[in-house]
């Protein structure tokens, strides 16, 4: 079971434990769960360079600083916020973690 979901509480939390608990039970195939499970991931959303700036800067950390708890070049993330690049992947994920729950969501 994917343990990354929209959210643990709430309607669908409940929901998402229910067809987990029908899993186990046997009610529920494999694949439907596999199925069911990314469509309660949390959404990737594409961020301008402007929000990446200032997501940076929010938390209040250097470009180098950034880069390290992104796990990439410095470059990059200067790039980023210049427009010259977009970020995609593993790494537009951790910077939409960071926007939603902070810098120390990914230390």
């Amino acid at each position: 079971m994917v343990a990354r979901r929209k959210a643990e509480t709430g309607i669908l939390g409940s929901v998402h434990k229910t067809v987990a608990g029908l899993r186990k039970a046997g009610l529920v195939d494999k694949a439907t769960m596999r199925e069911f499970d990314a469509l309660c991931l949390t959404p990737v959303e594409p961020l301008t360079a402007q929000e990446i700036r200032a997501l940076r800067e929010r938390e209040q950390v250097s470009q180098p600083v950034f880069a390290h708890y992104l796990n990439v070049r410095r470059d990059a993330v200067s790039k980023w916020e210049r427009g010259e690049k977009r970020p995609n992947g593993p790494s537009l994920k951790l910077l939409n973690l960071v926007k939603a729950k902070g810098l120390q969501a990914i230390a």
